[in-house]
């Protein structure tokens, strides 16, 4: 039972946590795939990494196809992040805490879960993606064509086009609010879109828009097929009861543990325009 409760706990921490991430790795359009082979909990994992598509060739009835030989290699991803929810409930042994109070508590620890994973995902996609050269602040008037260089930079580096996404700051959102003639707003997108959070589409791309994109970045356009996501329960989230530590009486705490880690596989996979 105490097991079974943990489990519900912890779906409901992700299912606040999913409905809370910009950087989603679910739904039409994600921004990071969880594909990845082996338990973060044994320290490392293996992502599969593809950077070419399978070679096709005629096909003779007689003498039949040569064989071709896979690119596919693997990264291998060590160094977890590990963080920790454990949040005193005063004045309630852990048998008693009301339902209502441990919902909110585990939907704070939600909320503060997504905030977490979309700064270290934002800060991973600038980090490990492909710069722009045009530093140069944008305005209303060269926005499309900077995010048009985008598009054409991920189709050069042979960027699937569809399932392309594109976070942009609070500033630049404002200036594609402004373009009448190019950005799609949310009233025309495809439900499955608005389910996912996006709020508009242009040159292709998704758009959602974060206030954890830092000053010195404007926009970053990408691809989640080289954007991956490692994230696991390492103590699923329970009521843990405090007596007997020596310090409280009475008082329990909701305590869980987890660990995550964000990786780009091909830099030029994820487009970052900066300012100076």
């Amino acid at each position: 039972m105490a097991h079974t409760l943990q489990e519900r706990y912890a779906a409901l921490v992700d299912k606040r946590l999913r409905a809370a991430l910009v950087t989603v790795d679910t739904g039409a359009v994600p921004v990071f795939n969880t594909r990845y082979e082996g338990n973060p909990k044994a320290g490392a994992v293996k992502i599969p990494v593809r950077d070419a598509e399978v070679a096709t060739a005629d096909y003779d009835r007689t003498t039949g196809a040569d064989l071709t030989v896979g690119s596919t290699t693997y990264l291998t991803v060590t160094n977890f992040n590990d963080k920790v929810v454990n949040e005193l409930i005063d004045g309630y042994e852990a048998q008693a805490v009301p339902d209502n109070l441990v919902a909110d508590r585990l939907d704070s620890a939600g909320y503060s879960g997504a905030r977490l994973l979309d700064s270290d995902a934002i800060a991973t996609l600038i980090a490990g993606g492909t710069a722009a050269t045009n530093t140069t602040a944008l305005t209303a008037d060269t926005v499309y064509d900077a995010i048009v260089d985008a598009r054409t930079a991920l189709s050069e580096a042979n960027v699937p086009s569809a399932g392309r996404f594109l976070l942009v700051s609070p500033t630049i959102y404002g200036l594609l609010l402004k373009d009448t003639n190019n950005f799609i707003r949310q009233g025309d997108l495809s439900q499955q879109l608005v389910q996912n959070g996006y709020t508009g589409a242009i040159a292709g791309f998704a758009v959602k828009e974060s206030s954890l994109i830092p000053s010195t970045t404007e926009f970053i356009a990408g691809h989640a097929d080289w954007c991956h996501r490692i994230r696991e329960w390492i103590v699923l989230p329970h009521i843990q009861s405090l007596d007997g530590d020596g310090k409280h009486i009475g008082a329990s705490a909701v305590q869980g543990r987890w660990i995550f880690k964000h990786a780009v596989s091909k830099a030029g996979a994820v487009y970052v325009k900066n300012v100076v």
